[in-house]
């Protein structure tokens, strides 16, 4: 299995999670981050108004899929979230040694 995550525009984020829907994940979270990458400290008219870009709003998506669909959601997740412009954001792929379902662990 493998934890992949992905930072992503705001207002792409329910396009990439509509996008993931029929998707093979085995879960899904969603939380909302700052930061910044190689566009640091220039200006942006960003939705509609202008911001420094030293932390941009984005949204984190981190999903838990297992090995052979890894490629098929990484897939989904840039067919949506692609423009080709700096600061489309990045997903990073990572292993995970183990996963346990609270609902289903026993002490």
């Amino acid at each position: 299995m493998k934890q992949v995550i992905a930072i992503v525009r705001p207002y792409l984020a329910q396009r990439v999670i509509e996008n993931l829907k029929m998707a093979p994940l085995e879960a899904l979270m969603v939380r909302e981050v700052k930061g910044f990458g190689r566009q640091k400290s220039y200006l942006e008219e960003y939705r509609e108004s202008e911001f420094a870009l030293a932390f941009l709003p984005k949204v984190e998506i981190t999903m838990w899929v297992e090995d052979a669909r890894v490629q098929e959601v990484v897939r989904r997740v840039v067919e949506v979230a692609r423009s080709g412009r700096m600061g489309d954001g990045k997903i990073m792929v990572l292993p995970l040694t183990g996963f346990v379902d609270i609902t289903d662990a026993t002490m």
